[in-house]
């Protein structure tokens, strides 16, 4: 099983356009960028499957040469796209999708019901290309061999959806490859760590973790917002690195970075902290391989 790693950044990514926040202009000066939280994963090497479409999923495509066209044709190797929410930050790449010969999109109820309703987005695309929407509930398997397993996370609805009923608006997806049996978890919105959660990483290899935040405070200390981190549905990593502590064979990679968090970049010297936890950031265009 492959995993590249497309986007590592929360919405509006590193630098954020809007924002001239001292981590922002770093970022500008240095020339460092992050785009938006996105993965692609594949168990033959052959089909591919995204989980999320970031508004920078053109970007990100064209910059991974397993996702390319072979030379004369417009087939795609990305079989599907799986939501681990309805955010913006995690739909909007599929208007980009919509030149596919086909396009199946696999979430729950409540994202789909929101995707039709809400914010029509699979309506919009249909008129371009065919669009599959399958409820995922756990025990699918992909092609190329991967089993997917989802738990619930949490039930933080979109702005744009805040009226609609429903459950599992986010969630954590466990694929592991039929052939090896080796797993990763991906995990880029988590609000709390609980049983539910504790119990899908158990035994993974690879879990790639929400790092929106550093601390609590983090929006507090850089911008004057009174909006703690668990507030708005993330565990800060300062949080996270307790739990980590007793998963000593899984590896951790954190991911879904926002533009105030110091870890965006690899100078910081919070990195140590990391370190010292056995833990790391995910870093753009990352392979992983799970054989």
């Amino acid at each position: 099983m492959r995993v590249r790693v497309l986007g590592t950044a929360a919405g509006g990514g590193l630098p954020q356009w809007n924002c001239g926040c001292e981590s922002c202009c770093r970022a500008a000066e240095l020339g460092t960028q992050r785009t938006q939280d996105c993965l692609a994963i594949s168990g033959d090497g052959t089909s591919w499957y995204l989980v999320n479409a970031s508004p920078d999923l053109r970007t990100q495509l064209l910059a991974t040469p397993e996702l390319r066209p072979e030379p004369g044709t417009r087939r795609t190797p990305v079989e599907g796209v799986l939501l681990t929410s309805a955010e913006l930050d995690h739909t909007l790449g599929l208007v980009t999708l919509r030149e596919a010969g086909r396009l199946t999109i696999h979430a729950t109820a409540a994202v789909h019901r929101a995707l039709r309703q809400a914010f029509p987005i699979t309506e919009v695309i249909g008129n371009y290309t065919t669009v599959r929407s399958e409820e995922i509930a756990g025990g699918q398997v992909l092609a190329g061999g991967i089993a997917v397993e989802l738990v619930g996370v949490g039930d933080k609805r979109p702005r744009y959806a805040s009226g609609l009923p429903g459950a599992d608006w986010v969630v954590a997806y466990r694929f592991t490859d039929a052939a090896s049996g080796r797993s990763l978890v991906y995990a880029p919105c988590l609000p709390a760590w609980n049983e539910a959660f504790e119990r899908i990483i158990d035994g993974a290899d690879i879990v790639l973790l929400d790092g929106t935040f550093h601390t609590e405070d983090e929006l507090t200390r850089s911008s004057g917002s009174d909006r703690p981190a668990r507030s708005m549905g993330h565990l800060p990593i300062r949080a996270a690195l307790p739990e980590i502590a007793r998963h000593p064979g899984t590896r951790f990679l954190f991911t879904h970075l926002n533009n105030t968090n110091p870890l965006a970049h690899p100078d910081a010297p919070e990195h140590a902290e990391l370190r010292a936890a056995g833990a790391a950031i995910a870093e753009e265009r990352q392979l992983l391989v799970l054989e």
